[in-house]
């Protein structure tokens, strides 16, 4: 507590209290043209209220234009976050920019701001951050980097310019899905407590449950990959009452059915699962996967659109959460005994 009172202001700071991206402010604190006089007026009385103390990379010059970008993205191969970077990478083609990429696979801070700080100095216009953990924005938030910072997430986390996809609505209607069928007891398969994806789902989640008035278990922890679906079959196994699981990703959906599977339990003759993201490969699981779709190709095309428009206009712009919708395939059925049925 005692350091967040004492940390001086941001350029990140300034440009929120004054409505206005960093590049405005970078543009303001150099005396350079294209700033309305009101704008400047804002981020002047922003400085002075803020008491702001300009560093160097704050005051470096923003009318560079190399045309390229830094991405950094956090997440194991073939995870949502390498199919997000994917359509980035392919959007900023089209536009004629080049990407620069550090890729992790966890967001430790000391990591993430030395790769944002190396982009920087490899003179991209913006740095663009795929993450789901908190930790990862809030490593960035503060960091004066003199580029405008986009963030594909859930969560802001301080970062004004941010897109992302509905994963809320995503999970009610995967939990609604179930519940249609006759399901009143849906277990919860989550991802880490530390991802605001994970957060979002979980909540849509209990939200539905919770809307309809029926029980929530606890919800069951893993880490999105198949070995803790793998190890959640035995949670689901020990709960006779269980015959629905939401899982919150395609990849532990796929652990559990295996696990499940294993056991002599049926899916979704005994248990219907879902999962989420849609990747390619969900199918081809045995059986094919009912799961949420989130639209990478959208998400990465509003990523590039959002760090275009920061670099050409003063004002941030986070657009309306990328469309989540549910695809039926074969690993869900009427609960055995329901009306339904």
């Amino acid at each position: 507590m005692t350091e967040d009172k004492t940390r001086g202001a941001t350029i990140f700071d300034v440009a929120r209290l004054a409505g206005v991206s960093h590049q405005t402010v970078s543009r303001v604190l150099n005396n350079l043209p294209n700033v309305r006089p009101a704008t400047r007026q804002r981020v002047e009385q922003a400085i002075a209220q803020l008491r702001y103390v300009p560093s160097q990379a704050a005051r470096a010059l923003v009318t560079r234009r190399s045309r390229m970008l830094g991405l950094i993205v956090m997440g194991a191969p073939g995870q949502a976050p390498a199919s997000t970077a994917l359509h980035f990478n392919e959007a900023a083609r089209d536009a004629r920019y080049a990407v620069i990429q550090a890729s992790m696979a966890r967001a430790d801070p000391a990591e993430v701001r030395a790769a944002a700080e190396l982009l920087v100095q490899q003179s991209v216009e913006a740095v663009v951050v795929i993450a789901q953990q908190r930790a990862a924005l809030d490593a960035l938030a503060g960091l004066e980097l003199g580029v405008p910072l986009v963030a594909i997430a859930s969560e802001d986390r301080g970062i004004a310019a941010r897109v992302g996809s509905d994963q809320f609505g995503g999970a009610r209607a995967a939990v609604e899905h179930l519940i249609a069928l006759g399901h009143t007891r849906v277990r919860h398969v989550a991802g880490p407590p530390d991802s605001m994806d994970a957060a979002e789902r979980l909540r849509g989640w209990f939200q539905t449950i919770a809307d309809r008035g029926l029980p929530a278990s606890e919800p069951i922890i893993g880490d999105w990959s198949p070995a803790s679906g793998h190890a959640a079959a035995a949670v689901i196994a020990a709960d006779p009452q269980a015959s629905a699981v939401f899982v919150a990703n395609d990849l532990m959906a796929l652990g559990l059915m295996h696990g499940l599977r294993e056991r002599g339990i049926a899916v979704p003759g005994d248990v219907s699962v879902v999962g989420f993201d849609d990747l390619a490969e969900t199918a081809y699981f045995d059986p094919p996967l009912t799961t949420v779709r989130q639209d990478f190709a959208v998400l990465g095309r509003n990523a590039l659109t959002t760090a275009l428009a920061v670099l050409g206009d003063e004002e941030a712009v986070v657009p309306t959460p990328a469309p989540t919708v549910l695809v039926e395939r074969e690993s869900t059925a009427a609960r055995v005994g329901s009306p339904v049925e």
